[in-house]
């Protein structure tokens, strides 16, 4: 295990209904859908542990508390070093976004600045240079971006240096074009980077969206960072894109 961020915590977005791969995720929740036969969710588990984050909390369903009871056990029983993280669950009665559920996890946060993503993509990334990155500026929070060659598939973040100013969701090519022009077009990747203070901003355990309720507000204010990186991105959250993520990850 190599890196620096033992004092980083990692929560992992698990609760969702994952309606875009029905009927299997009716049966299976999508973190747990394997991809090269291995769940998704041990692909983001391992990139915090290899970091050095030992602590990670996973927001799922309560209707698929056995599954994942099930998978720990065997992710523990099938780790190759003595030295394991410390997987707990949070489970949600009801849909909560992808914001609200963090309202259960506050005294587990504590003070710790801690990594959020969602638990249907899969990512390589350095999380060290991230975090390096976050530290110099300290913002609230950081978005990790990603140049793709179909931006209007997902939506664009659009900065000003590195400041985050904009959001257009799965705009057309002519609005993106009118947008930024020439330059390099970027969409969040699912992963993020906050300050403990983020919590302020929690209104309680309700259903918000981090995405539409909470990143315009930081933008407006200048508290939200993108980060530019090189690396390998996958959304598993459709059949295309997930039969995609099959044949093309390594």
């Amino acid at each position: 295990m190599e890196g620096n961020l033992s004092n980083y915590k990692a929560v992992i977005l698990a609760g969702g209904k994952g309606t875009r791969l029905y009927p299997i995720t009716r049966e299976i929740p999508k973190p747990l859908l394997p991809i090269k036969k291995k769940p998704i969710i041990n692909y983001l588990v391992d990139l915090f542990f290899e970091k050095g984050i030992k602590d990670i909390a996973v927001l799922i369903n309560q209707e698929f508390k056995e599954d994942f009871d099930w998978w720990k056990k065997r992710y523990y029983d099938l780790a190759n070093s003595s030295q394991k993280p410390e997987i707990i669950f949070f489970e949600e009665k009801q849909p909560l976004g992808t914001f609200g559920g963090l309202w259960f996890l506050k005294k587990w946060l504590g003070n710790h600045p801690f990594f959020l993503t969602n638990g249907d993509e899969l990512k390589q990334i350095d999380l060290i240079k991230m975090a390096d990155f976050h530290r110099q500026i300290n913002p609230l929070g950081t978005i990790a971006l990603l140049e793709v060659p179909n931006p209007s598939d997902y939506g664009v973040v659009v900065c000003h240096s590195d400041w985050v100013e904009e959001f257009l969701e799965k705009p057309s090519p002519s609005q993106i074009a009118k947008k930024l022009g020439e330059a390099k077009k970027y969409i969040n990747s699912g992963l993020y980077l906050f300050s403990p203070e983020i919590l302020k901003y929690h209104s309680g355990p309700k259903y918000s969206m981090i995405e539409k309720d909470i990143f315009p507000l930081l933008a407006k204010e200048k508290k939200l960072l993108g980060f530019k990186f090189q690396g390998k991105w996958a959304d598993c959250g459709n059949w295309q894109r997930y039969e995609k993520a099959i044949s093309g990850w390594e």
